[in-house]
Parts: structure tokens; sequence; C-alpha cells
């Protein structure tokens, strides 16, 4: 097998989640495509919520996010704890979401409002790593995987559970150095994937 190299990458940010940038002052996303991370500020910094990819521009796949969020299908977190490092669901997503429609039918008008909140709290970090999907799929893996072993609060914010492509033992090993101008809690400077 060839030996380990080493790739940097550099997260820009923080950027807005899309229609919110009036509220919170932040840059629109970049009409790029790659991995980005959710975040929340944090103790002078951002604590990581989620790793994500996608192959169409970040624009376009935040929508697609939003679209989620507003029904119902994504964890919606109460913010003021998330940015004291605490997990704290008003509504939980995913599985009990596609179990529980009328239940949140119920609760749309209450939720809606916190779901917004939380969209226009979000912190988005990108990287721009070309057209490599199965790197873009490492990286994701690799990221929300140390997030898991973490202590807490990094390891409590992040939702497990998600569908994740880590490295192959037949494919080589990458070693990401990984920079960013803000403070990412939580992602170490070098990152196997």
């Amino acid at each position: 097998m060839d030996p380990i190299t080493c790739r940097k990458i550099e997260w820009r940010g923080p950027f807005s989640w899309p229609d919110y940038e009036k509220e919170n002052g932040l840059p629109a996303l970049p009409l790029e495509k790659g991995v980005y991370l959710q975040a929340f500020e944090y103790s002078g910094g951002y604590l990581i919520y989620a790793a994500g990819l996608t192959r169409r521009y970040f624009h376009t796949r935040f929508k697609e996010h939003t679209r989620s969020y507003l029904n119902g299908e994504y964890n919606i977190l109460d913010v003021p704890s998330a940015t004291s490092g605490i997990r704290k669901e008003h509504w939980h997503g995913w599985e009990y979401a596609r179990n529980n429609r009328d239940e949140f039918e119920e609760l749309r008008s209450a939720l809606t409002p916190k779901i917004n909140y939380q969209l226009c709290n979000f912190r988005i970090f990108v990287a721009n790593l070309g057209a490599e999907p199965r790197i873009h799929e490492r990286i994701e893996s690799s990221i929300m995987n140390v997030l898991y072993t973490q202590l807490p609060p990094v390891a409590e914010l992040p939702d497990r559970g998600m569908f994740l492509s880590k490295r192959k033992p037949t494919e080589q090993a990458i070693i990401l150095e990984n920079s960013c101008h803000s403070i990412l809690w939580g992602l170490p400077r070098h990152l196997e994937i």
C-alpha cells in the first residue's frame, strides 16, 4: 500500500444559513460544492453540530435542509442550550418524526419559530476540495466519528445515527490538516480519513 498522504483543508466561515443573512448579519454561502459544518457559537469559537457534504451548490443543499426542518424531519434544538454546550430538543426528528406526523402537525405552529431561530443561529463553515465525492464522504464520516469520541460538550451536541461512509480497508489513508481562522471545538488539527 502507498504511504500515507497529507492534504490541507481550509474551513471558511462562518456563513449564514440561506435567507437569514439579514437577521444574523453573516455573509451568504459561496457558490461552491463540497463539505460543510453546521455549528453554534460557543465559548469564543464554534461547537460543531453536524458535518455534511453536497455535490450540488451549498445554497441548493441548504434549501433542501430548510424544507426538512420545516416539515419536522430533523431535530429541533433549544438554541440557548446549544450555545451553552447542552443538547436539549424541542422536537426529535428522523425515525420518530416519520412515525409521529400527527404530533408534529399539532405542534407545527409552536415549533416553526423555534426552527427559524435555530436556522438563523447556525454558523456554517465550508471547504471546497474539488470534485472528489469519495474524499468528501470520508471527511464527513471522520469528522462525525471524531466528534462522537470527544468529551462533553463536543460529543453531546451532534446527532447520532447518521449514514456515514468511512474509509474502506482497501483505500489509502489520508491525513487531513485542518485550518480555520475560527476555533472549531473538537476538530483536531490532524485527522485521518
